[in-house]
């Protein structure tokens, strides 16, 4: 990757744990041109000091750094840590990178974001085409959550998708940049105009739904989001959270739905939250009858209606509290 240059970036990569994968991000960073600081979230494996060594063996430190988080307080207060440091420096970056640590930036990924950005100033944020190992392109730009997304969820049903595609997220890749609601956090461009308006990522999520939420304020006041596929991000999904879009064995972490409930709750009210939470429930219950008559193969996590149920308004409550940590 040597020879890219692109300038008036700085990068944010919040470890947890994942050093290996961390390192090797930075590697296909090298030769950017980026800024890089990486936080480590008090992984107490040996990852603030390896990472470290390896800043100095591979002579990344005129770029790249490490800081501790003290704590581990999530991808959201992670990023933060990073992007205080970056807004408080001398020469402040243009653009700050959101990129997560089980991911490799391809040739030209970065670049192509701040050129898409630079010849679009009323671009706020931009993302990526996240693909998986094997170079097959995932689904990276989505529409908002709301209560009819969250029906079209729990129902799973075609006709129903087709009736509700005004509020549905696109599952075909698009070949060309196309306006969206938000996009994959995994690689996220964002103007640094954006954080002096809409202030840092809401750090009371712990995970999950932190990057809807921001995209969501941005457009509040007058941002755009665009999904740029000329930007290529490889992401090993899950390796650093556990969650995938392939088959879990494992059930949801309870953080996955205290960041939705929060979600609904901040942006849209306790009415709406009890909505998007019983058209779901309604929904999934209903697909899971049909699902037993026709016989077919349950791909959801274990337990997940009730894991939703238990972790829903309707049990938990509709006061706004941060997610505990």
């Amino acid at each position: 990757m040597r020879g890219e240059k692109t300038m008036q970036v700085g990068v944010c990569i919040v470890n947890y744990k994942t050093m290996g994968l961390t390192i090797d991000c930075l590697r296909s960073l090298d030769g950017t041109g980026v800024k890089v600081i990486v936080i480590d979230n008090d992984s107490q494996d040996g990852s603030y000091e390896k990472i470290s060594a390896a800043i100095v063996s591979e002579e990344w430190s005129g770029w790249a750094s490490i800081k501790a988080s003290g704590r581990n307080g999530g991808f959201a207060y992670g990023n933060n840590v990073a992007i205080r440091e970056f807004l408080k420096a001398d020469q402040k970056p243009e653009y700050i990178y959101l990129l997560n640590p089980d991911t490799v930036v391809r040739k030209g990924a970065v670049s192509q974001l701040v050129k898409f950005m630079q010849n679009n100033p009323a671009v706020g944020i931009a993302g990526s085409q996240i693909e998986d190992e094997n170079g097959q392109a995932l689904p990276s730009a989505f529409k908002f959550h709301t209560w009819q997304s969250e029906m079209n969820k729990g129902f799973s049903l075609g006709l129903l998708t087709k009736l509700l595609r005004r509020w549905v997220s696109e599952q075909t890749i698009p070949k060309e940049p196309i306006k969206t609601d938000w996009v994959s956090g995994a690689s996220m461009m964002i103007r640094r105009e954006v954080f002096e308006q809409v202030g840092l990522l809401d750090d009371t999520y712990f995970m999950y739904f932190e990057e809807t939420d921001f995209c969501l304020q941005a457009a509040k006041k007058g941002w755009e989001c665009w999904y740029v596929p000329s930007s290529r991000v490889m992401h090993l999904v899950g390796q650093s959270t556990g969650i995938s879009h392939k088959k879990m064995q494992k059930r949801m972490p309870v953080y996955w739905f205290e960041s939705r409930r929060r979600y609904f709750l901040k942006n849209f009210g306790a009415l709406y939250a009890a909505m998007a939470d019983m058209c779901w429930l309604v929904g999934f219950a209903t697909w899971k009858l049909r699902n037993i008559v026709q016989r077919k193969e349950d791909n959801h996590p274990p337990g997940l209606f009730t894991d939703f149920l238990l972790n829903s308004v309707f049990f938990r409550g509709f006061t706004l509290l941060p997610v505990k940590k």
